[in-house]
C-alpha cells in the first residue's frame, strides 16, 4: 500500500486523512495498518519515536470502533500526560467525521473530579497514564468490562518509569479484551515479558534494523572539559542563531539550573521537567510550538510528549547513561523528511561512549571544533545580513514611515548605515567574545593541535563549499570520499560554515586530495581546496572580519576586537599515515 487512499478504511477515516493532507504512509504504517484492518490480531510494533505510530494503531482502532455503543471499547496506555494529550488530539482529528465518537484522555497532574465527569459521558476510546487510570478504576468511576482493544504505546518507557505492576493490574482487569497491540522503540526482556504474559500468538513488525537512526541527522560531538560544559553550550547556541531545538539534560535539577542561567543571559528558553505542574508545562509547550521560545531544556521523560516536526537541533548537554536513549533524543529532529543536527557535549573520557553509540546507531559521528569568538561574530553577522536582505516590510509601514526615514538618514552613506545596523545587532556578542579562550579539550590555545596524539602530523584544509551549497558535515565528507576515494575516517574535525568549510587530514593526504578535488565541480561550481594556513597566514584559519560594513574575503583573518580563529588543526598528530580507500 503506497498511499493512505489504498487502505480499505471506513469512508470517514479516509476523508479525515485527506483533510489532514496525509498521502504516503510511513514504513511502520505501511506494515501495521493493512494487517490490523483486515484481521485485528495481537501485534508488536518496533519503531522509534516520531515514526507515525499513533496513526499506525489509531486508524485501525477507529475503523473497528462501533460508535453506536456507549461504553469504552479501546484503551491506549502511554507513559506521560503530554503524550496522552497528543494521542487524544491526533485520534480526535482522525475521527473528525465519525458522528458520535468520543475520545477522552485521563492523566495525573490535574484534578480528578473533572476527568471523572468526562469518563461518565461514555467515550468509546480512553487514552490514559497507568496511575490515573487505576485511580479512576478504584473510585469505580470507570469500567473496563466491555473493553476489546488495549494499546501499550511507548511500552519500554512505561516499564523504565516503574509502571510494570500498574500495567499488570490493568491488563488483568480487562476480561473482555480481545487484542493487545504493543508499540515500543526497543524489545527488552521486560517488554517481551509483558507480551508473553498477556498476548496471544502475536506478529512482530519492525520498521528497520534495530537501533538505527534517521540518515538525515548530522551527528556532531564537541570535546570540552567538564567545567567548560555550560560555556560550550552557550557558544553552540550563539553559533546557531536560527536554532529551534531541545537541550537534553540528565536530571530535573540540571534542566532547571541550565535553563535559569540561559534565561538570565537573555536566551529565549524554558525548562521542561517532571517537577513542574501540568499548567506550567502546558504553557511552556504552547510557547515552544508557537516559537516564542527557541529552545527548551528538558529531561528525557518530559520530552516524550513533544510532537514538533520542524526542530532543527537536538543538543545533548550530557550524554545519556543508556546509549539507546540517544536514538530517542536525536529522533526529535529530522522529522517529516527534513534534515537536522544532533550535537553532543562530551568530556575527553566520554569519547569511548561516542564510539559505543556509533556502533549502536550505525552512523559516523563528526568531531567538530567548539567555535571561538571570531567564528560566532562572523556567523551572527551573516545571519543578520540575510535577515535584513530578505525582509519584506508591509506596505502600510512603507507608506507611513518612508519620508520620515529618508529625512533622518538622507545624509548618511549607505555603507555607513549598514555598518550601524549590523553593529547594533553584534555589539553585545562582540562584548562577550572579544577575549575568549579555546575550549576544545586536549588542544592548546595557539592552534598547535592535539597534544596527546603521536605520529603523522595533521593539516587543516579549506574548501569553498558550505551550508549555502546544502552541505553539512556528513554530506561534505560523503562528497570528499566519493571524489577522492579516501577512507571516511581520514577526515576529522569538520567545521561547516555558510560559504566554506574546514577539515583535518593527515599531512601526506593533503596534496593527494588537492590534486583530485580541484578538478571537480559541485552543483556546477568549481571546487577550490587549499591548506588553510596558506589562505590565512597562520594555522587553522577561517576567521572573519567586519570593518566598514563589509565582510572581508572568505578565509581572511579577523583583526578587529575579536581575536583570529586559530582552528587548532594545523598540528594534530596521529598514529598512522594516510592510506587510500581500499577497493
Amino acid at each position: 500500500m503506497n498511499l493512505f487512499s489504498d487502505f480499505p478504511m471506513r469512508e470517514e477515516l479516509t476523508r479525515a486523512i485527506s483533510d489532514l493532507g496525509f498521502e504516503t504512509p510511513t514504513p511502520i504504517q505501511q506494515k501495521v495498518i493493512p494487517t490490523l484492518l483486515a484481521e485485528p490480531i495481537d501485534i508488536i510494533g518496533l519503531a522509534q519515536t516520531g515514526t507515525g505510530k499513533t496513526a499506525a494503531y489509531g486508524l485501525p482502532l477507529l475503523h473497528h470502533v462501533d460508535v453506536s455503543l456507549k461504553h469504552v471499547q479501546c484503551l491506549v496506555l502511554s507513559p506521560t500526560r503530554e503524550l496522552c494529550m497528543q494521542i487524544q488530539e491526533e485520534m480526535t482529528k482522525y475521527g473528525a467525521h465519525m458522528r458520535g465518537l468520543r475520545v477522552t484522555a485521563v492523566y495525573g497532574g490535574v484534578p480528578i473530579i473533572g476527568q471523572m465527569r468526562e469518563v461518565r459521558s461514555n467515550p468509546q476510546v480512553i487514552v490514559a497514564t497507568p496511575g490515573r487510570l487505576i485511580d479512576l478504576l478504584e473510585r469505580k468511576a470507570l469500567s473496563l468490562e466491555h473493553l476489546q482493544y488495549v494499546v501499550l504505546d511507548e511500552a519500554d518507557e512505561m516499564l523504565n518509569m516503574g509502571f510494570r505492576e500498574d500495567i499488570d493490574l490493568i491488563l488483568k482487569n480487562t476480561p473482555a479484551r480481545e487484542h493487545t497491540w504493543l508499540f515500543s522503540a526497543t524489545m527488552s526482556n521486560e517488554v517481551r515479558g509483558i507480551a508473553k504474559r498477556f498476548m496471544k500468538d502475536w506478529k512482530e513488525f519492525s520498521v528497520a534494523a534495530a537501533n538505527t537512526t534517521n540518515e538525515n541527522i548530522d551527528h556532531q560531538y564537541y570535546v570540552a572539559n567538564h567545567h567548560n560544559r555550560f560555556e560550550t553550550l552557550r557558544r553552540l547556541l550563539d553559533f546557531t542563531p536560527g536554532i529551534y531545538g531541545i537541550i537534553f539534560t540528565r536530571t530535573k535539577q540540571d534542566a532547571q539550573e541550565v535553563s535559569e542561567k540561559l534565561m538570565k543571559m537573555g536566551y529565549p528558553t524554558s525548562p521542561l521537567h517532571g517537577d513542574m505542574d501540568q499548567k506550567m508545562r502546558s504553557k511552556v509547550m504552547e510557547r515552544f510550538k508557537s516559537k516564542a521560545l527557541q529552545c527548551i531544556v528538558a529531561t528525557d521523560v518530559a520530552a516524550r510528549g513533544i510532537d514538533v516536526n520542524d526542530i532543527t537541533h537536538v543538543i545533548n548537554y550530557e550524554l545519556p547513561d543508556d546509549p539507546e536513549v540517544y536514538t530517542h533524543r536525536s529522533g526529535r529532529t529530522a522529522r517529516a523528511g527534513k534534515s537536522g543536527i544532533c550535537m553532543s557535549i562530551v568530556s575527553p573520557k566520554q569519547i569511548s561512549n561516542i564510539r559505543q553509540i556509533e556502533r549502536l546507531v550505525k552512523q559516523k559521528f563528526h568531531k567538530s571544533d567548539i567555535p571561538d569568538g571570531a567564528e560566532i561574530v562572523r556567523k551572527k553577522m551573516f545571519f543578520y545580513m540575510e535577515q535584513i536582505a530578505t525582509a519584506e516590510p508591509k506596505a502600510d509601514f512603507a507608506k507611513l514611515y518612508t519620508d520620515l526615514i529618508h529625512d533622518q538618514f538622507a545624509d548618511v552613506d549607505k555603507d555607513e548605515l549598514i555598518r550601524k545596523l549590523i553593529w547594533l545587532q553584534l555589539k553585545d556578542t562582540i562584548e562577550v567574545y572579544q577575549h575568549t579562550e579555546d575550549l576544545n579539550a586536549g588542544y592548546d590555545n595557539k592552534g598547535g593541535g592535539d597534544k596527546s596524539s603521536r605520529g603523522n602530523r595533521y593539516v587543516r584544509m579549506f574548501i569553498n563549499l558550505g551550508e549555502k551549497d546544502g552541505l553539512n558535515a556528513q554530506k561534505l565528507i560523503q562528497f570528499i570520499v566519493e571524489s577522492t576515494d579516501v577512507e571516511p575516517n581520514t577526515i576529522d574535525r569538520v567545521t561547516v560554515r555558510d560559504m566554506s568549510s574546514y577539515f583535518n587530514v593527515p599531512g601526506d593526504a593533503a596534496e593527494y586530495m588537492i590534486e583530485h578535488l580541484s578538478s571537480k565541480k559541485f552543483k556546477g561550481r568549481k571546487v577550490r581546496l587549499d591548506e588553510a594556513e596558506q589562505r590565512t597566514g597562520g594555522p587553522g584559519g577561517g576567521g572573519g572580519d567586519f570593518r566598514g560594513g563589509r565582510p572581508k574575503p572568505q578565509g581572511a583573518r579577523y583583526s578587529g576586537d575579536v581575536r583570529a580563529y586559530g582552528g587548532g588543526g594545523g598540528g594534530r598528530e596521529s598514529s598512522g599515515g594516510y592510506k587510500g580507500k581500499k577497493k
